[in-house]
This record gives structure tokens, C-alpha cells and sequence, in this order.
């Protein structure tokens, strides 16, 4: 499978040097300023703490020997890419409402197999939780997600997404695939359970903001 790359140009690069049992710690610093950084996160690392193992942030925090170190926005485990890590806590305030006020565009690439219904377009709806506890995409219109998409042919049968969405709800990029018929290569929730992927191929790719 191609490489799936940062649009932001690489400052610096860091090699874990802790290591945390089941943390992938290997990430790249594509850049570091006086109040946050922006990682490459790469898949299936876990950027939240939980009661047996440190997260990515710890790792990172320990490693570039930070007092601080916040997380103003998630990546799911699955996914790599972009992401912004807070050095203090006024600069995660700010982050927190520029995020709010949909300030900061996020754009992300993905992979998938066969023919979409429409090759680009815009996806909206909302999306309701089922009792499995994944999400679907309804046809009504109470708090909408909005995603805007094109694709384009990559190799025989697989093509390439550019995703913008301007909403950020829980695994929406992944349900707006699915909803297009083609779930994202290697998502094992929203597509076929057995896959020969050796990830899921959602990757965030460039972040644009003000600050």
C-alpha cells in the first residue's frame, strides 16, 4: 500500500525512548512551538491513559521532558495522523475554542476498495447509535453531520479518498464510507470482519488554523 504522509513539512523527528508495555511510543514531531506540537500519530497507538498502561501523550510528555502536556483533540487508536498536543493550559483553552467554533479545518486521506455510489460529493445526516454501539447514518436532519469528499482511482479496484469533514462526530468518516458503499481498507467495525489489511487505512492528513 502507498505511504500515507503529512502534508505539513517534517521539523524534527523523535524516536520513543521509553518502553511502555503495548504503547507504540515511535511517532514523528512535525512541529514544536512555545505553547503546542503536532505529532504523526501512528496507528493503533492510544492517545488516552487507561487503568493498566500509560497513553501516547505520557510517553511523549516523559520523552520531550514537558511539565504539561494536553490533548485538545482525538484520533481514534486506529486511525494515524496529525495531532495536536497543548503545552500549557491556556494554549489548550484556546485550542478548545477554536475547535468549537470550527476553526481548524481537518482534512484526511482513506482507502477503500470497489466503486463508490458517487465518486465526490457531500455526505449529511445524522448519525445514530445502534445496539451494537456503532453508528449509522439516518436521513434526518436534528444535529447533522456534514462531511465533503473526493475520490479518486488509484490502483485497479482501490481508490483514494480526500475527506473534509466539517463536523466531528464519533467514527464519522468511517460511517460516511460505509454509507457510500465502500468501507475504509482494514476497518474491521464498519466493514467485513476478516481482512488481509495490516491496518485501517484513515489517515489524518493536514490540519489548517489560525493561532
Amino acid at each position: 500500500m502507498p505511504s500515507l504522509e503529512p502534508k505539513i513539512s517534517l521539523v524534527s523527528a523523535t524516536t520513543g525512548k521509553l518502553e511502555a508495555e503495548h504503547i507504540n511510543s515511535q511517532y514523528r514531531l512535525v512541529f514544536s512551538g512555545k505553547d503546542f506540537l503536532i505529532i504523526d500519530k501512528p496507528a493503533g497507538s492510544n492517545v488516552h491513559r487507561n487503568h493498566h498502561e500509560s497513553s501516547l501523550v505520557d510517553c511523549i510528555k516523559a520523552e520531550l521532558d514537558l511539565d504539561a502536556l494536553h490533548l485538545v483533540h482525538r484520533l481514534d487508536d486506529d486511525t494515524s495522523g496529525l495531532l495536536i498536543l497543548a503545552k500549557h493550559g491556556q494554549a489548550a483553552a484556546e485550542f478548545g475554542r477554536l475547535f468549537e467554533q470550527r476553526q481548524v479545518d481537518k482534512f484526511y486521506l482513506a482507502l477503500a476498495s470497489g466503486k463508490p455510489s458517487k465518486k465526490q460529493g457531500a455526505v449529511i445526516g445524522d448519525l445514530e447509535k445502534t445496539r451494537g454501539g456503532n453508528y449509522r447514518l439516518s436521513r434526518n436532519s436534528t444535529n447533522p453531520s456534514r462531511t465533503h469528499f473526493f475520490s479518486y482511482a488509484l490502483l485497479p479496484g482501490k481508490r483514494l479518498y480526500l475527506l473534509k469533514p466539517y463536523t466531528g462526530k464519533t467514527h464519522q468518516l468511517r460511517v460516511v464510507m460505509k454509507s457510500l458503499g465502500v468501507p475504509i481498507l482494514g476497518d474491521r467495525r464498519y466493514g467485513p470482519s476478516t481482512t488481509d489489511s495490516d491496518r485501517m487505512y484513515l489517515h489524518a492528513y493536514a490540519l489548517a488554523f489560525s493561532y
